[in-house]
């Protein structure tokens, strides 16, 4: 496959103004699925959480699973959508081995919510409002798995296999409307319209969010018309995005890509559009869907969605706070400065640090192990830092780290040990044996061997050269492995010093 040839970005802005849009996936989190008893939750082994209904054998019917459709509602009414009184489903019609049925059970022209909007909030505090078209309910499709290529595509596979275990699972899917007047903002705006999502999601307590996971995933339409140009471009729409860095990144490289195309007189297809995280490039997918396409007509087997008044008011009363509002409080409350706030949230790490904090943590602990070691780690292995470690764990070793149990340096060793999945900090520490030696006779008999052998250093520290305690403690941390609380050697190399 040819390489595609890239405008620089700016000059790209230059010559076309970009038109944005997102699908934006959301599986929720409910004991069951969307139409069956079957249970919902990640990494069961293969075909285990499926029945009749969700292998679509002859017979089965679906039954709409209630507390998705509450979890929906409060969705809708977190992105500011009027709720429908009356919003049904309708059979999609496609092929696709994921999918047993070949049609997918969502809805069309009847939407659960409509008509919102959200305010995303940029790095350097400008707040950009995304319209939101739609936030319609349905269910996911399986899983495949491609084996014998070399990149795990469908292109070049020998075999593929299937995984109906997210067959079935809660969805929302949210559609903005075109978003105009991103310009060079696009990328970013891209990154942080996810991000909020996120945040909304995780503080209504209705999804994981694990990008990772596919919990969320984004599908990114982007096109581009010359500037004064009423009539829209061609869009592609890249599928299934998943995790923040990258929707950037797809966003950014598409601008320059079709931009690129329609200077050198080419047209855009609209298409589909594979992200490759390995080489941050686009590949094409298959020419995109119409909506006729795809036959959309009224589920049969599904009575309409009627929620009640009296519904839909308790659940908005039980809205949480709105993002933008949270981090001003958090803010607040954490004691931030405007730069360590912003670090946080430009990183995407606000919900990891929260979740920390909430989990026993201080603020500037749980910030100081997000956004350092966690997050150097994530960029060596070019995943997001969100995907390495729990916040439970993160506030657990900050939690010994208190206790003196650990240092930093001991503490950076039982991380990449959680991360590497060797368990509990706790437990990699009792595995490690790499707990700070607390006992003060082994701490001092290493002190005493160290001042024998630096008789130079004990004179300087006799004559009040406090400093050149530096070397002994120094030889005493070597000897016990970096196990030793350095703060106790000192106290004692001085007492030992003076005891002399």
């Amino acid at each position: 496959m040819a390489k595609a040839q890239l405008m620089d970005f700016d000059k790209a802005l230059e010559l076309f103004e970009p038109v944005l849009g997102f699908e934006v996936h959301v599986e929720l989190n409910t004991r069951t699925k969307m139409f069956s008893t079957a249970p919902n939750f990640f990494g069961g082994e293969p075909n285990t959480n499926i029945t009749p209904v969700d292998l679509g054998l002859p017979g089965s019917l679906p039954v709409v699973n209630g507390q998705a459709v509450r979890y929906s509602i409060s969705l809708g009414l977190a992105l500011g959508c009027s709720i429908a009184p009356s919003s049904r489903f309708a059979r999609k019609n496609y092929f696709y081995p994921d999918l047993a049925k070949n049609y997918q059970i969502s809805q069309y022209d009847e939407p659960i919510a409509f008509e919102g909007s959200v305010d995303v909030e940029l790095a350097d505090g400008r707040t950009f409002t995304v319209p939101i078209e739609r936030a319609h309910m349905e269910e996911d499709a399986g899983k495949l798995t491609h084996v014998g290529g070399a990149t795990g595509r469908i292109q070049g596979a020998e075999y593929s296999l299937v995984d109906y275990n997210r067959a079935g699972v809660p969805l929302v899917e949210i559609v903005t409307k075109p978003i105009y007047g991103a310009g060079a903002d696009a990328p970013e705006l891209a990154k942080a319209y996810v991000a909020t999502i996120r945040d909304i999601v995780v503080a209504l307590g209705i999804s994981d969010a694990r990008m990772e996971r596919g919990n969320l995933r984004c599908d990114a339409n982007v096109s581009l018309r010359p500037h004064g140009q009423e009539k829209l471009g061609t869009r592609t729409e890249t599928k299934n995005v998943n995790s923040l860095r990258s929707v950037e990144r797809a966003v950014r490289y598409e601008i320059q890509r079709q931009a690129q195309i329609l200077a050198d007189g080419g047209t855009i297809i609209q298409e589909t559009r594979h992200w490759h995280e390995d080489t941050g490039t686009t590949s094409a997918g298959r020419p995109k869907s119409d909506a006729d396409d795809y036959r959309y007509f009224p589920e049969p087997d599904l009575l309409p969605v009627v929620p009640s008044a009296e519904l839909i008011e308790e659940l908005r009363a039980a809205l949480p706070e709105p993002p933008a509002a949270r981090r001003r409080r958090l803010k607040q409350e954490w004691g931030f400065t405007d730069l360590e706030f912003q670090d946080v949230q430009n990183a995407g790490l606000l919900v990891e640090v929260a979740s920390t904090v909430e989990a026993g943590a201080s603020p500037q602990a749980a910030r100081k192990w997000w956004s350092g070691e966690i997050s150097r780690i994530a960029n060596a292995r070019e995943v997001e830092a969100s995907s390495l470690v729990a916040p439970a764990d993160v506030a657990a070793l900050v939690a010994l780290i208190d206790s003196g149990a650990l240092n930093d340096r001991l503490a950076r060793q039982v991380l990449e040990g959680v991360i590497d999945g060797e368990g509990s900090p706790q437990e990699v520490v009792d595995a490690r044996g790499l707990a700070v030696v607390s006992d003060d006779g082994a701490l001092i008999a290493a002190i005493d061997e160290a001042l024998a052998a630096q008789p130079d250093v004990l004179a300087k520290i006799k004559d009040g050269k406090v400093q050149a305690a530096g070397a002994v403690i120094g030889a005493v941390m070597k000897a016990m492995k970096g196990q030793a609380d350095a703060a106790r050697v000192r106290e004692l190399v001085l007492e030992r010093a003076s005891a002399e």
